[in-house]
């Protein structure tokens, strides 16, 4: 069986949050909804987003979920080439 404590020295250093980190995951979040603009067959089912956006809530949270999720990648890929 494994230990997990040595799982603990595998982690990578991520970047502490700053101006240009906010500044990835905001990128990462539009070209996001700008896929699921053009990708979702029907953006507008269920309830309407808060603000028009043009598409319903369930697609805006599932555009925005999968931008963090691409927003992660690249922060912690930058990180570890040394770009942030």
């Amino acid at each position: 069986m494994m230990n997990l404590l040595l799982l603990a020295d595998v982690v990578p250093p991520t970047h502490p949050w700053d101006f240009s980190v906010a500044a990835v995951m905001i990128v990462c979040n539009v070209l996001a909804f700008l896929l699921g603009r053009l990708t979702i067959a029907q953006p507008d089912v269920g309830p309407l987003a808060p603000v028009f956006l043009g598409m319903g809530l369930p697609a805006l949270l599932a555009v925005t979920s999968f931008g963090h999720v691409i927003g992660a990648g690249v922060i912690l890929g930058l990180t570890n080439i040394g770009v942030l």
